[in-house]
């Protein structure tokens, strides 16, 4: 696959002037409407008789139809090939700033020239007329282009893309961060690193960097989750050894600001052996396998200085079970400092449920603040944490979501169950539910890519009616309704 049109100015921050017809500032608006839209991906599916080459559904708001993105579609390179899994992951942000939400698509498995695995992310414009309609789509692939990116070769098993966080800045920077988990550092395998890509730069981020925490160990995974928010980005390490304890996890937490020679700024390092973080260091917790920030306006602040920074550790081990899982929440400061806020689990007094053997709570996390412009408060600023490997009186890893407040007392949590507030899922075996999961402002968007075929789709719940039992409707985008094509395998695996 070669690079196509490649413009940092255009990932990074240009100033380009709206486009005709986008209006700026709704989140993932890709013709720029006004209107929020949604990108399914699907990348288990079967692309011109290729196995796994992975697509994604677009559904526009206002029901001005679908599309389908998949590689030699109209703005998108590349060819369809077995196993590339196109959709892996998934980021939305405006990164020419002509007012149209823009797709960025992981595809960590696609192969550049011999090496296997190695990474593509491709990033498809928005425009009036639909992603892919106005200006050309570019692949973002090692060893070409500039900067970072250019200087790092393509190996094999890089997996370039398995992780993407993507935003503006409080600046209003558009960034872009790419994680590359299965890096090589010299001699040291899998290490894993970053690149962080900004007005007309990229640079890379690991743990050799100055400043950042630790060092770069084999197997570390470093860039394996992301999230980020307008203040500040963390990055997860889950395979990282602390001592001899292997793949207990660490995170990076890393300030956008100040900017120096396109090099953000490091905050600071944790694990479950820093000091205020609950728990200990044990081998397998994963700690920082899945990740979910928001910005926060505390009490006094004339805006979002401050973000509030979700980890999770699904492999922890608790006294009722192995892998049940937990998550911490950290609250990151303008001034840098950071303190833990909550250790939530299913063994917590108050949380409901009990952690069992396996239940991986906190595998996936999404959260959202509905009101960044306000003080956060507990009805504003929420988490939803997956438990896929949830066991239920209809079997094994039916699975489970459960939704807790980001500041204040986390209570018991609000579960949502296969068939709770009103989503029309029966429970089945290995549904895996909470394996697919997006916050938005009015509702929480569960994905449904497994289990008994004619239930799976995406289902939008509004948030009344898991935090105080309402009756909202609950929407639902499913293959084969609405001008979705009915052809799938997992589609809803990843939503945005």
């Amino acid at each position: 696959m070669a690079l196509c049109g490649l413009s940092l100015g255009a990932l990074g921050g240009s100033t380009a002037a709206a486009a005709s017809g986008c209006t700026a500032g709704t989140e993932s608006d890709f013709n720029g409407d006004g209107i929020r839209d949604m990108a399914i991906a699907d990348p288990e599916a079967t692309v011109a008789g290729k196995d796994e080459a992975g697509l994604v559904r677009v559904v526009y708001g206002g029901g001005k139809g679908t599309a389908t993105v998949r590689q030699g579609s109209k703005g998108v390179t590349g060819t369809p090939e077995a196993d590339d899994r196109f959709g892996h992951t998934l980021a939305v942000y405006d990164g020419n700033k002509d007012g149209c939400s823009d797709l960025v698509v992981g595809v960590p498995y696609e192969g550049v020239g011999a090496e296997a695995e190695a990474g593509v992310v491709q990033v498809i414009y928005g425009a009036p007329a639909g992603l892919g309609e106005g200006p050309a789509g570019i692949s973002l692939i090692q060893g070409t282009g500039t900067g970072s990116i250019a200087r790092s070769a393509p190996e094999a098993g890089d997996w370039f893309g398995f992780s993407l966080a993507a935003g503006a800045t409080a600046g209003g920077d558009p960034y872009l961060a790419i994680g590359v988990p299965g890096e090589d550092l010299g001699t040291t395998r899998d290490a894993g690193g970053v690149h962080y890509v900004r007005r007309d730069t990229n640079v890379t981020l690991h743990q050799d960097v100055a400043g950042f925490a630790g060092v770069a160990e084999e197997n570390d995974r470093f860039g394996y989750s992301l999230a980020g928010s307008p203040r500040h980005f963390a990055i997860g390490s889950p395979g990282e050894a602390i001592g001899t304890e292997k793949f207990s996890g660490g995170v990076q937490i890393v300030a956008h600001e100040p900017y120096s020679q396109g090099m953000p700024a490091p905050v600071a390092g944790l694990d479950q052996d820093s000091p205020g973080i609950n728990g200990a260091a044990e081998a397998d917790d994963r700690f920082g396998g899945s990740l979910a920030m928001v910005p926060y306006r505390p009490s006094g602040a004339s805006a979002a200085t401050d973000s509030i920074l979700a980890v999770g550790s699904p492999g922890e081990d608790l006294t009722t079970g192995e892998d049940a899982g937990r998550v911490v929440l950290i609250h990151i400061q303008a001034s840098g400092k950071i303190s833990q806020t909550a250790d939530i689990s299913q063994n917590i007094s108050g949380v409901q449920g009990v952690g069992e053997d396996g239940d991986q709570f906190g595998q996936h996390l999404t959260a959202v603040n509905a009101a960044p412009a306000s003080v956060g408060t507990a009805s504003t600023m929420l988490l939803a944490v997956g438990i896929p490997g949830e066991d239920t009186a209809a079997g094994a890893d039916v699975g489970a979501v459960q939704v807790f407040p980001m500041t204040g007392p986390v209570g018991k949590g609000a579960w949502v169950p296969q068939s709770g507030h009103g989503l029309p899922h029966e429970a089945g075996e290995r549904s895996y539910l909470g394996s697919s999961l997006l916050a938005t402002a009015d509702r929480l968007h569960v994905g449904l890519p497994y289990g008994p075929t004619a239930q799976r789709g995406v289902y939008g719940l509004p948030w009344a009616n898991i935090l105080s039992g309402g009756t909202g409707e609950v929407t639902a985008t499913r293959p084969g309704e609405g001008g979705v094509p009915a052809e799938q395998t997992s589609f809803g695996a990843v939503i945005r």
